[in-house]
């Protein structure tokens, strides 16, 4: 049975999203939000999400709980690989994404449970909540939100806070 929204959760549409009674601007998948998420759709999937992890790079940001991104730190999104869905560690020959990259999108990232533990090829790899390129820019089926929102949200964010894609 599906609990209830309640304050503590990440509750995002196509407008935004609202948290702990603020609201707050945020960017969804290029493709919107989507029923069927597929790999490589650019959407977002409609569904109520866990927040298992967080990761952040303590070379440039003040520490937060969670888990430091390494310099080998990789997500892996090729659907036919062991690793497919999951953070690993260079090298990796298999398509992966950088965690620890040049531009700050991922200074600091909620992980969901999308297709994850147990991923399922071509399901999706990787929705997680980091920070905008630009204001509203979209992202290829992440939640993103302005900087200083995300490190409020990270912050307040516990164990049994939802992020619900609607």
């Amino acid at each position: 049975m599906t609990r209830p929204f309640s304050p503590a959760d990440i509750v995002v549409t196509r407008w935004g999203a609202r948290f702990m009674g603020r609201r707050f601007p945020c960017s969804i998948g290029k493709g919107g939000i989507t029923d069927t998420k597929r790999e490589g759709d650019g959407a977002s999937p409609r569904a109520n999400l866990t927040l298992p992890a967080l990761y952040y790079r303590a070379d440039r940001i003040f520490p937060l709980h969670g888990n430091k991104i390494g310099p080998r730190d990789l997500w892996c999104d090729a659907a036919d690989h062991p690793a497919y869905n999951h953070l690993t560690r260079a090298p990796l020959k298999a398509s992966h994404e950088r965690m620890r990259r040049a531009d700050r999108l991922y200074d600091l990232v909620l992980i969901t449970d999308w297709n994850w533990p147990d991923a399922t090829p071509g399901k999706g790899s990787a929705i997680f909540v980091h920070r905008w390129r630009k204001p509203r820019h979209p992202t290829e089926g992440c939640v993103a939100f302005r900087a200083d929102h995300l490190r409020w949200i990270a912050e307040r964010a516990t164990p049994r806070t939802r992020l619900i894609i609607r």
